[in-house]
């Protein structure tokens, strides 16, 4: 296949790879989606009705807990614990905690794109509940993922084991659902090379970053940590996107995607929480779209077989390459072959040949002379893979 060919046959997928990051809505967006990037004041059901079908890429959703308190926390010193005691917390039953569960995940299912997912968090009060609701409903889970927090609030009573962790689980709309965004290679470079693992450690949300109220204290009892999110947003959206937050809260999920360059909508009933959340997402400042660009997945590059550096010109008939010692050399045919004294065949086939091996990457393996010394021929790959993705002027 020709370069020319390559090119053709990679247009579409280049549109898709070189779409443009938007951080704010465009006027036609505004136009057309007048909910995007707003927060929706009122119940969260009611809300999402008024969404279009199949409207949001991905759903963070941090509900009511219903943590069942049976009285005030205090300290050791007799001090009052300042614990989730709000009424948007208060479920007269278990009974009840399901059907409003139910309710709302049948309300962000309506509205996720086919290719879409949803992550929930909870603690041991109504984790188990909710997980138990999305297979139900259909949802099908792809991870459970533990936050470890880095400085829990220790068990005063003395009677259980320190509370130190909620979970989350990251779920696909359906089980057939496809092209479910997943940034491996991004999460495993921003790793040091190692895959990102399902147990995350990351401290309470404090200081600065705690929203407080007029009397300064916390302003909402389970406030997020920023952090938490971008990992979220940053492993399983693109910049673009539109991230639901139905439990909007102080707005932690809106300001990260912002700050991303992805869409938001968030819907909260709390009045006194949506004052702070616009003040507060109206104060970030989107990182710069050059900023946003991510590790391209390999699976998404055009493929480029060692044939095609040579029609390109790019490697001549009768060059001779070498491995990075010299040790070994190998002829250049116009075929795109390598031959090696009487055997032929591809640069990976010819790679192992030579070192009595099995498989053998040949785009690394194998060098061309250069007038900067010996480069690997992937160097020569890229150039062709940079023409194939570069937007016409």
């Amino acid at each position: 296949m020709s370069v020319l060919e390559l090119r053709s046959a990679r247009r579409a997928a280049v549109r898709r790879l070189d779409a443009p990051v938007a951080s704010a809505a465009s006027p036609v967006e505004a136009a057309d989606r007048p909910w995007l990037d707003q927060i929706l004041v009122g119940d969260c059901i009611a809300q999402l009705e008024k969404l279009p079908r199949h409207s949001v890429d991905l759903v963070f959703a941090d509900p009511p807990y219903n943590l069942q308190l049976g009285g005030d926390l205090v300290r050791p010193d007799q001090s009052k614990v300042d614990a989730v005691d709000d009424d948007w917390d208060r479920f007269e039953s278990f009974e009840a905690y399901d059907a409003f569960t139910r309710a709302w995940l049948l309300a962000v299912r309506r509205v996720l794109k086919p290719s879409g997912a949803l992550w929930v968090i909870g603690s041991y009060h109504n984790i188990f509940r909710v997980g138990a609701k999305l297979q139900d409903l259909g949802f099908w889970i792809l991870n459970d993922v533990v936050w470890r927090k880095a400085n829990p609030m220790p068990n005063f009573k003395g009677k259980r084991f320190t509370n130190a962790h909620e979970t989350l689980i990251w779920a696909s709309r359906d089980r057939e659902a496809k092209g479910v965004t997943f940034n491996y290679e991004a999460l495993k470079v921003g790793n040091d090379d190692l895959q990102v693992r399902s147990d995350w450690l990351f401290p309470l949300c404090t200081g600065s970053e705690r929203l407080k109220n007029a009397d300064g204290d916390k302003l909402h009892p389970t406030q997020k940590p920023e952090a938490l999110l971008w990992r979220i947003l940053t492993a399983t959206t693109k910049p673009g996107d539109v991230v639901l937050d139905p439990f909007f809260g102080t707005g932690t999920t809106g300001a990260v995607a912002k700050r991303l360059g992805r869409h938001f909508v968030g819907v909260e009933r709390e009045h006194a929480y949506v004052e702070h959340a616009r003040a507060r997402i109206d104060a970030v400042r989107p990182a710069p779209e050059e900023g946003l660009a991510g590790v391209t997945p390999k699976r998404s590059e055009p493929r480029v077989p060692f044939g095609s550096l040579v029609e390109a010109g790019l490697i001549a008939p009768g060059t001779r390459l070498t491995d990075a010692r010299r040790r070994h050399a190998a002829l250049v045919r116009a075929d795109g072959s390598l031959a090696v004294g009487p055997e032929s065949g591809s640069i990976h086939r010819m790679g192992a040949a030579v070192q009595g091996l099995e498989a053998c990457n040949g785009w690394t393996f194998w060098h061309v002379e250069t007038e900067g010394g010996l480069a690997p021929i992937d160097v020569l790959r890229q150039r062709i893979r940079s023409a194939l993705t570069a937007v016409p002027a």
